[in-house]
């Protein structure tokens, strides 16, 4: 059924009959609206006048629709509902054309996998000023929690409270070896082959050193530390310079290689780790958030 609206009925008009067929009482829906029930009244008269007759039917007790009424309910209930869809479609659309946003990333990521994505957000996006906070993880989690950044990109911990986690995809760990080191040849490698090799170990206190040591205790292997870092990308530096041999995870092995390193699969390494993403709970994402969230999760969720 094709239905104009008269050019005399406004949108204000339109929220006052939904409201009223809403509560069915004149008194409480001009609670709702902040208005006066002369005023609803009129402003209802004048609404059925314009449309050419009655909505309502009156009696002591209650307002009930009349049949017109009842039909023409679930035309207005959609015209306001495009009408605040319209609204927020153009709020948005604003929204992307100017700002900024602030993301946190372990740098394992933000140098690997993180450019490619930001690049095409801002071809997509020009005017959004992208500031990227690379820290190890655990300093994601602050800046996250703390306000400084929106969105924060870590491997999942075992306890996060105050936040949500989006996951993107699973991540191992690899083995790196300084080039012409006596194990570079071996398809892969594990626990036990490192023991008695000269190990460059992350700080204690991270999650990759907790991770580590556990599954040491597990196949009762221990490494001789020989160096700590809190960094990878220092680890791999170590490494590089021949102080001793490391396990990193495999989302930095192409940063690894690029430093000279031999990079090999590390076996028995129990459950992959979860990369993903997090932001404060119970907190709306800004615009540009939501979209650089969608365009991480379309990247990384179809492989």
């Amino acid at each position: 059924m094709n239905l104009s609206v008269p050019n005399s009925v406004s949108l204000r008009q339109l929220q006052i009959f939904v409201q009223l067929a809403d509560s069915r009482s004149f008194a409480e829906a001009a609670s709702r609206l902040h208005l006066s029930q002369p005023a609803l009244s009129i402003a209802i008269r004048k609404f059925e006048e314009a449309v050419g007759g009655n909505l309502f039917s009156r009696s002591t007790r209650q307002v009930e629709l009349t049949p017109e009424g009842r039909a023409f309910l679930p035309v207005a209930q959609r015209l306001l509902h495009d009408w605040d869809e319209a609204f927020t479609d153009l709020h948005n659309l604003f929204a992307m054309q100017r700002g900024k946003l602030t993301l946190a990333a372990m740098p394992s990521f933000a140098n690997s996998l993180l450019p490619e994505v930001l690049q095409a957000f801002h071809q997509q996006y020009p005017n959004i000023n992208i500031s990227l906070l690379d820290m190890v993880m655990e300093r994601v989690i602050d800046a996250v929690l703390d306000g400084r950044a929106e969105l924060g990109i870590i491997f999942e911990a075992q306890h996060m409270p105050g936040l949500d986690f989006t996951p993107l995809f699973d991540d191992s760990f690899v083995v790196i070896l300084p080039l012409a080191h006596a194990l570079q040849h071996r398809a892969g490698l594990g626990w036990q082959d490192l023991q008695g090799q000269p190990y460059v170990a992350m700080n204690r206190g991270s999650t990759i050193r907790a991770w580590c040591e556990q599954a040491q205790q597990e196949t009762g292997v221990q490494v001789s530390v020989v160096a700590e870092a809190s960094q990878l990308s220092t680890v791999g530096q170590l490494v590089a310079a021949g102080l001793g041999v490391s396990v990193v995870p495999a989302i930095c092995q192409q940063d690894m290689q690029r430093r000279g390193l031999c990079t090999l699969p590390l076996q028995h390494q129990g459950g992959a780790k979860r990369v993903g993403i997090i932001h404060r709970s119970r907190s709306n994402l800004s615009v540009p958030a939501r979209q650089l969230q969608l365009m991480l999760e379309s990247r990384f969720r179809s492989g």
